[in-house]
């Protein structure tokens, strides 16, 4: 449940603007929360253009309960990183490969992607940790600040390795991956401005695996979602949804669920709220998110972030889902 429990809610995206953010010119492995929207640093060593950017974050986070704090401040580091270096072919052809690293103070944890990948003039082909990449192509925007909303994405997730491929046909943006095991994820996006307004609209489905929170048991997932989003001027807004089917050591188990928010931009400021809920096999799971970013000079910001979930299902002795905590998080942020 990686994406339902971080260990610091404060991992969110501080975006720059709250238009549809442009692609990266190369490959991202980058699908932690803590992402930069500052454009990378590129330099070329002979013939290969390498581009690096990253993110340093100091967080201080506490747990409310009954509407007050309860035990000590948590405070910490974190810093990630990622360097793509990719040239060109006689062809014409671009290759090359991306590496993302993080470390998380408070664990002593150092994680890591790599994927190398081929753009050719049919889409992008690429293979390593690529599990992330249709998600991160038709996801709802993560929320501002340090808002993050909990279970707005299928229980159900990849393995780490495997290969994915990516193309553009006009509007329409469409994405798959195939891990290791044989499970896969498919998506498309289309957007397009009209009048004054931007829209776009993205589906997925996805067979994946999903391990209960207790780790007794190994769930095969089948899902399906949608999402649908408008902009316009410094405002946007979205909704998802979404159906999965989870089954296996006895259980079978329909989950629904809706999330929803909005974001919206003044001067150098920025917020967000979001909400959710959904019902896993009738049990009721829930989340909100309010996050608040403040510019203060290029790639440095002040962040606030107020998220709560809640969802406890059981069945037949294991625990499917256990999540129950209310947070809030403020700390400054530097991306370069």
């Amino acid at each position: 449940m990686a994406d339902f429990s971080t260990k610091y809610l404060s991992l969110a995206l501080v975006p720059a603007c709250l238009c549809f953010p442009a692609k990266l010119h190369a490959q991202s492995v980058n699908y932690d929360t803590l992402s930069s929207l500052e454009e990378p640093l590129a330099f070329e060593v002979a013939d290969v253009t390498v581009e690096v950017n990253g993110i340093l974050d100091a967080p201080v986070s506490l747990e409310i309960e009954d509407g007050v704090h309860f035990g000590d401040a948590d405070v910490s580091f974190i810093g990630n990183f990622e360097v793509t270096a990719s040239t060109q072919l006689g062809n014409r052809w671009n290759v090359g490969v991306a590496y993302f690293g993080q470390y998380a103070e408070n664990a002593n944890e150092y994680s890591d992607n790599v994927a190398g990948f081929i753009r050719t003039s049919w889409g992008t082909f690429a293979g390593g940790n690529v599990s992330g990449m249709v998600r991160e192509s038709t996801r709802r925007r993560r929320g501002v600040g340090n808002g993050v909303l909990a279970f707005d994405n299928f229980y159900g997730q990849l393995d780490r390795w495997g290969g994915g491929y990516q193309g553009r046909f006009g509007p329409v943006i469409v994405s798959g991956v195939v891990d290791e095991n044989g499970d896969f994820d498919i998506g498309a996006e289309y957007q397009r401005p009209i009048g004054t307004k931007d829209y776009r609209f993205s589906t997925r489905f996805a067979k994946s695996r999903y391990t209960t929170a207790d780790g007794l048991a190994v769930l095969d997932s089948k899902a399906v979602g949608l999402v649908g989003e408008l902009v316009y001027g410094s405002s946007l807004f979205d909704l998802g949804g979404g159906y999965e089917r989870l089954q296996g050591a006895g259980l079978d188990l329909d989950r629904w669920y809706i999330s929803g928010g909005g974001q919206h931009k003044v001067g150098s400021l920025s917020f967000s709220a979001e909400g959710h809920y959904g019902e896993l096999d009738g049990s009721e799971e829930v989340a909100a998110a309010f996050g608040l970013s403040y510019d203060i000079a290029r790639g440095l910001s002040t962040n606030l972030g107020l998220n709560a979930r809640r969802a406890e299902v059981a069945r037949n002795g294991i625990e499917v889902v256990d999540e129950d905590e209310t947070s809030a998080t403020a700390s400054v942020r530097y991306s370069f």
